[in-house]
């Protein structure tokens, strides 16, 4: 999208003259290079003084009058019939000759964006999410302030390495091989090198790319000789580059970890190589190779402070930047810095959580400071639901503090709490302050909202579950962005929500809350669950019994969008592996969980 194209208020007085009409604040096909742009009306003179040089002088009148009197003789000879439409032409070519120049010469106005993606923050940790919350997020509240916040945003998944393989290439997590859990350390790569990314669609859209912070996806590490898998992450030669990380997906520069902050190995990683080797054994939570001067409470200002010095060296070129800011907190191991421990008065998780804010803080103070925050979409969320299992240890429930909200569930679940994450999206220029999306939307969607944005169609084999938000974020959508959405549970349950109807197939949680599967199944629960989320947002009341019909139609969604290898419109496509839409394998584990 190019703010020169916006020239629907100036040229409209012409038009209505004549009693014509021109599609004005919404996305309209370039009369000479099919291209599509959003219109907006702006004052005259920034439309100008963002023209041709020679025109910023000229009131906008005098240049289509000039541009008119050049095909006067013409006009002149032809049919009274045919001059509006000739009018229409002129008008128009005003249009393409000005936002043809604009383009050239203001590269620039491609936005920077920044996709910031906290680990494990609930709804209910965000003070601008949930009024009550016990805990103070200043940053991601004035973030919340000054653009919009969706409040009904899912993951696609509700634990780590699935959500981020959507949020990156707009696939649903279980069309490639990993159907259930997550992906560890020493686990081999999940995305394959032949899907676009976002990060490889906006470096061959002119962007840099980068990511700093938690990887997650997987790497192929290369072994010591005699070696042939890896069991304690010894058998790794760190010496060595691995392989198939972010630099072959798309990414000009990596800076951060392997995996969850609590899986070693414990140690940085830069590019396609560790800094430094490690040299002891150490536990943060999970025992293996440690570098030696690694430790957990440094790596939150440290992915802040790198991803500020990015920012700003990347602003000393004239090329636009894509940053990936993957923060590991606020996921165990629950390890605030000493310059917040005591902060919060909700134990060190909440403390965590007050750092997590934090860094959000450093980056928005960077791109004000540069004065480059107008033109930088920032994108805060969070890659599933809150962690039950730290509440063990810092039980801020007990002090009324409640990270799930008022939704059923946590982490790893089937319900609200495991997928149901808030989100926040910036861009001064273009996204009004203070705005308030209750449409349902994915963070599977980012990709294809990138594409909006720069005006651009994705190949039709690639993002397949991807809808753009951008008619949200500007305000022009007249109806929900996607038709339904999916959600996924640890144990590779499926959800889906069409409308205000919340199917799920499984009897219990699908994760870690009471009752699990093998429970609810054994106590005789049913085998799906149906919420009217309109009315049972908490998920208390399963009217499946009472709705078949509505079970029927959305179960026969959820196998089309399976058979088909994609939700949205376009060729069929192949998933990776067979997927198993029940996963009934509860009814085989005698085991009681």
């Amino acid at each position: 999208m190019n703010r020169c194209c916006v020239l629907a208020e100036h040229i409209r007085p012409q038009l209505n003259y004549l009693h014509l009409q021109f599609p004005t604040n919404r996305r309209i096909d370039h009369p000479m290079t099919h291209k599509q742009y959003y219109l907006y009306p702006v004052p005259a003179n920034e439309f100008i003084n963002n023209a041709r040089p020679d025109a910023q002088k000229m009131d906008i009148d005098q240049v289509f009058e000039k541009l008119f009197l050049k095909m006067k003789p013409i006009y002149m000879k032809a049919k009274p019939i045919l001059r509006p439409q000739m009018l229409l032409a002129v008008a128009l070519l005003l249009a393409g000759a000005i936002a043809g120049n604009c383009q050239r010469q203001h590269q620039k106005q491609k936005p920077n964006i920044i996709f910031i993606l906290a680990d494990d923050l609930g709804y209910g940790d965000v003070r601008t999410f949930n009024p009550k919350g016990k805990i103070a997020t200043p940053n991601i509240d004035r973030l919340a302030s000054q653009g919009m916040k969706f409040t009904d945003a899912h993951s696609s998944s509700a634990v780590c390495t699935p959500s981020r393989y959507s949020i990156l290439t707009g696939r649903y997590p279980w069309r490639s091989t990993l159907q259930k859990g997550v992906l560890g350390g020493f686990s081999k790569p999940l995305i394959k090198e032949d899907k676009l990314t976002v990060a490889s669609f906006l470096q061959k859209s002119g962007y840099y790319t980068a990511v700093i912070g938690k990887w997650h996806l997987g790497l192929d590490w290369q072994l010591k000789p005699g070696n042939k898998k890896i069991k304690t992450g010894w058998e790794i030669d760190y010496a060595k580059p691995f392989k198939s990380g972010p630099l072959s997906l798309g990414f000009d520069y990596f800076y951060g970890i392997s995996a969850s902050l609590d899986m070693p190995p414990f140690i940085f990683l830069e590019n396609d190589h560790s800094v430094g080797l490690p040299t002891i054994t150490k536990k943060i939570v999970r025992t293996g190779p440690t570098e030696k001067n690694f430790k957990a409470e440094d790596v939150v200002p440290f992915v802040a402070r790198k991803t500020q010095q990015l920012i700003t060296q990347r602003h000393q070129t004239d090329q636009p930047f894509f940053i990936y800011m993957a923060l590991p907190s606020p996921h165990t191991p629950i390890a605030p810095s000493e310059q917040f421990k005591g902060k919060s008065g909700m134990t060190e998780y909440g403390d965590y959580v007050q750092e997590t804010d934090w860094a959000v803080g450093q980056v928005l103070h960077t791109l004000d400071s540069l004065g480059i925050a107008g033109n930088t979409m920032v994108v805060f969320t969070s890659d599933n639901g809150f962690a039950p299992y730290v509440l063990k240890q810092f039980d801020v429930e007990q002090l009324g503090h409640f990270p799930s909200y008022i939704f059923r569930g946590y982490k790893a679940d089937i319900w609200e709490g495991g997928h149901h994450i808030p989100l926040v999206i910036r861009w001064p220029d273009i996204v009004k302050a203070g705005q308030v999306s209750n449409d349902l939307v994915s963070l599977t969607d980012f990709m294809a909202t990138t594409a909006d944005v720069l005006g651009k169609k994705l190949p039709a084999d690639q993002a397949v579950d991807s809808y753009s938000m951008l008619p949200d974020i500007i305000q022009q959508s007249t109806k929900p962005i996607r038709p339904a959405i999916v959600y996924l549970s640890i144990d590779g349950n499926f959800a889906l929500q069409e409308g205000k109807w919340k199917l799920e197939l499984c009897p219990g949680s699908g994760g870690w809350g009471d009752p699990r599967n093998r429970k609810a199944y054994l106590q005789g629960l049913p085998p799906i669950q149906l919420y009217d989320m309109e009315n049972d947002i908490r998920e208390q009341n399963n009217v499946a019994a009472a709705h078949p019909d509505i079970v029927k139609s959305l179960t026969a969604k959820l196998k089309s969008y399976i058979d088909n290898g994609r939700s949205t419109v376009g060729p069929k496509q192949q998933n990776e592996v067979s997927v198993d839409l029940w996963k009934e394998v509860y009814k085989k584990d005698h085991k009681t969980k």
